[in-house]
Parts: structure tokens; sequence; C-alpha cells
């Protein structure tokens, strides 16, 4: 599924992304725009989206705006601070209604709204599994571009092993054990280059080729082991562990 998150918060539209992520790990966040002009000039030159994840007071007006100037096919899960815009919000593509604070248990719940509104549009899970991976071949890139000094240089993604965060900083550790620093963020690799690579946390993507087995951590977590040393021990989460383990077997 291929999401569009409309928030003029950045803290809030990472932390809404991630929560996304964490419960449904095959969702695409396929961008984050942070005000009504932005989000209609991303819809009329990409409209292959599935679902919207919206605020309604942004920056320069209310969110509604955006669905009064173009048509919008797309079902609206709204996410705001006050309800007393729970009415337009329905008229406007609405189909969910989440006050901030948002928790999970409330993201998820809005997630399977909507799933529930979708279900006959795929007979089957197969069918769902099929769309979203031939969705994402679309935008996969086959290099990531490191800069140094006045060089820049194309580094495969099939031969970097690990990405990381590390103050502040997103490294990559490729398979032949070289180094570097990147611009672009944990979540765009993500988004470009999932299924080969899986989110195991905040501060982690790992390549599945990387992986030597996982075993049993406390407390229903993994603890994963790389076929190469590397500085901190990673850990999939209880709730992350079904998606990773679903993740690790396909080919």
């Amino acid at each position: 599924m291929r999401i569009l998150i409309i928030e003029d918060e950045k803290i809030t539209a990472d932390d809404l992304a991630y929560s996304i992520q964490e419960i449904r790990p095959n969702f695409e966040i396929v961008k984050m725009v942070s005000s009504i002009k932005s989000a209609i000039v991303f819809l009329k030159t990409f409209p292959l989206i599935d679902l919207i994840f919206s605020d309604i007071q942004l920056t320069d007006g209310l969110s509604f705006e955006i669905f009064e100037k173009i048509e919008v096919q797309v079902p609206v899960i709204f996410c705001t601070a006050y309800d007393e815009y729970a009415l337009n919000a329905f008229d406007a593509n609405g189909i969910a209604y989440l006050l901030k604070p948002f928790t999970t248990e409330t993201i998820e719940k809005a997630i399977q709204k909507f799933e529930n509104l979708t279900q006959q549009k795929y007979n089957n899970l197969a069918q769902l599994v099929q769309y979203v991976q031939q969705a994402k071949l679309q935008t996969t890139n086959p290099s990531i571009l490191i800069y140094q000094g006045e060089k820049i240089i194309p580094i495969r993604f099939d031969n970097i092993a690990i990405l990381y965060l590390k103050n502040g900083v997103v490294k990559l550790h490729t398979f032949d054990h070289q180094t570097h620093a990147v611009s672009e963020t944990l979540e765009e690799i993500n988004n470009m280059q999932y299924p080969n690579f899986f989110r195991a946390n905040r501060q982690v993507l790992i390549h599945r080729k990387a992986i030597k087995s996982a075993a049993k951590y406390f407390n229903r977590k993994l603890v994963l082991h790389l076929h190469f040393s590397f500085q901190e021990r990673i850990i999939i989460s209880k709730e992350k562990a079904p998606a990773f383990l679903d993740w690790l077997v396909q080919k």
C-alpha cells in the first residue's frame, strides 16, 4: 500500500510514518508533505496513492481545500488535535478521524477500517503482496550516490549489508567492508528498497543477505547474527518479529 502523509510538524510526521510501518511493514510511505500547495502538486504529478493520512490545520489553511481544488479518489484518515472538523472530514473522503496525540492502537484501528473497506479490491493476500511489490519496483533505484568532496560515487544497494543511524548521521556498511555516510534518511531508503532491506528498528536497516541467523531473545524478541561483525547487537522487537520472519523467508 502506498501512503501519502500530509503534516506540517516534522516530528509528528516522522512518528506517524514510523508507527504505520511498525504496524504494517509492507506499507510504503511514498511522500510526506507539509502544506496544501505541496500536497496538490504531488497528487497532480503522482496520483498512484492508496491511502492518505492528513492533518487538518496546516500552515497555509485547512487540508479540506486540497479535496475541493482537485479530484481525489483516495480514502483519507484525518489526524488532528481538534474534534470540531469531524463532519467536514467525512465529506472529504474521510474514513477515519484520529485525535492527537494518536497511539499505535488508534492508528491500527484506522488502518484496519481502511483494509476492511478495500478488501473486495483484492481476492486474497497473495494478490495484495503482489500489488505492493510491483508498486515498489516502480520506484526502486539500483544504487545510492555517495558524495566525497568533489567525487560522486555510486554504490549498488545489493552490495550494502547494513545501514544505520549513528550520532544523527546515516551510514552504510558494504559487504566488502567499506563504510560511508549518506545524505538520505533511513525512512527514504526503506521506502525505495523494501523488501530487500528490513527496518529492524529506528536505527538499523538490514539486507537479507547480511543475516546469518536469528535467535530467540528475552520477552519473545529476536537477536540477529550477521555474516560480519557489527558494533551493536541488533534486536527485533516482539511486535515486529512475525513480520521479520515472514520477510526472511521471502525470495
